[in-house]
C-alpha cells in the first residue's frame, strides 16, 4: 500500500511541475495528507492554469487513469483560484497499513 501511495503522489507533484505552470512563472504546489475512518486521503493542489489537454504535452497520458486504477477513488476539481486539485482515497486495509 505504501508504494501505491507513494507512485500516487510522485505523480501529481509531477504532472504539477510538468503542466501546471507551462508559459508562467513556477508557482506552488501543495500535497496534505489526511485520515478519516478506514481511508487515507491524499490532496495535490496548485496555482496553475488548470486542468486541460496539452497536445505537446511531454508524458504519454497515462498518468491520471493509472492513478485511479490504483486508488479506491480519484477526484479532480478546479480551484477558486484558477488552480487544480485532486484528491486520492485509499482504503486503510488494517491498522498496520496506516504510516506513523
Amino acid at each position: 500500500m505504501l508504494y501505491d501511495i507513494t507512485l500516487v503522489v510522485s505523480e501529481l507533484v509531477t504532472n504539477v511541475v510538468l503542466h501546471a505552470y507551462v508559459g508562467r512563472d513556477p508557482g506552488r504546489v501543495r500535497v496534505a495528507v489526511q485520515f478519516g475512518p478506514g481511508e487515507l486521503t491524499v490532496v495535490v493542489e496548485d496555482d496553475g492554469s488548470g486542468l486541460r489537454p496539452r497536445p505537446d504535452s511531454p508524458g504519454v497520458g497515462l498518468g491520471l487513469p493509472l492513478m485511479a486504477h490504483i486508488a479506491e477513488r480519484l477526484e479532480t476539481r478546479t480551484t477558486i483560484a484558477g488552480g487544480t486539485q485532486i484528491r486520492v482515497w485509499f482504503s486503510l486495509r488494517s491498522q498496520d497499513a496506516r504510516p506513523n
